[in-house]
């Protein structure tokens, strides 16, 4: 039996009230664990993607500007040659440019919008993620293995735990400094 729809559901869970409710809490721990990593999965799958999506955008609204700005000197060249007809031409091309950038700007917005949603959604994941394998060691003694997708999935992991890592250790600096350690 599925325990969550959305990734969101995984987020607001409280496992202390799934497990309570639960005949066989250690079963049910394990389930909810698979479908923590199959949700994390998704969301690096998402996380990736609308990754890609923003910088395909970012470079392309970068080769427009290059563009836009290579019409604007050709039509300053062909005026200062007296052909304006061949100016027109070039002014035309580069509005359809800022046309197009205009187009591709809130396009580029979404997308890091997304991504950035989506990064906050697999870190809030990884932590419940791991509160669940707490849980798990504390109830059974046992770990339960990471069942990962791709080397990719390995990278992110280690890379999260790595900036966790990270993340932990300047917070005990700065509790260190407080304390006056």
């Amino acid at each position: 039996m599925p325990h969550f729809s959305r990734l969101t559901d995984i987020v607001t869970c409280s496992l202390t009230e799934i497990l309570e409710s639960s005949e066989d809490p250690a079963a049910t721990l394990r389930e909810v664990v698979e479908e923590m990593e199959e949700g994390l999965a998704s969301a690096r799958r998402v996380a990736r993607t609308s990754g890609s999506n923003r910088n395909r955008l970012k470079e392309e609204i970068a080769s427009h500007s290059v563009q836009l700005n290579e019409w604007l000197e050709k039509a300053k060249a062909s005026l200062s040659a007296g052909d304006e007809t061949a100016a027109r031409e070039s002014l035309t091309r580069k509005v359809e440019i800022e046309d197009l950038i205009e187009g591709l700007t809130p396009e580029l917005e979404a997308a890091n919008s997304t991504w950035q949603n989506m990064l906050r959604i697999q870190k809030a994941l990884e932590a419940r993620h791991s509160e669940a394998v707490r849980r798990m060691t504390e109830l059974t003694g046992e770990t339960p293995p990471a069942r990962l997708e791709s080397e990719t999935a390995v990278h992110a992991i280690t890379q999260s735990q790595q900036e966790k890592s990270t993340e932990v250790e300047a917070e005990l600096e700065a509790l260190r400094r407080q304390l006056g350690n």
